[in-house]
C-alpha cells in the first residue's frame, strides 16, 4: 500500500514541476502572451520523460519474460 502512495505522490510531483532553468525562466517570463513559455516548459518535459518511459518498457518485458520462464 505504501508503494501505490508514492508512486501516486512522485507521479503528482513530476505533472506540477517546472522544468525551465532560471536564465531561460527570466528571459521569458518578460513576454506579454507566456505562450513561449508554456511550449519550451512542455517541451523540456517531453524530452525528460521519453527515456524513463522507455527503460520502464524495457523493464517491464524484462520482468515479464522472467517470469514466463519460472511458469
Amino acid at each position: 500500500m505504501k508503494k501505490i502512495i508514492l508512486i501516486l505522490f512522485f507521479l503528482l510531483f513530476f505533472l506540477k514541476s517546472s522544468a525551465q532553468c532560471a536564465m531561460c525562466r527570466a528571459v521569458l517570463e518578460s513576454e506579454e502572451g507566456q505562450t513561449a513559455a508554456e511550449g519550451i516548459n512542455n517541451g523540456i518535459m517531453y524530452l525528460m520523460a521519453i527515456p524513463y518511459i522507455l527503460v520502464a518498457g524495457i523493464g517491464y518485458l524484462i520482468y515479464r519474460k522472467f517470469y514466463k520462464l519460472k511458469k
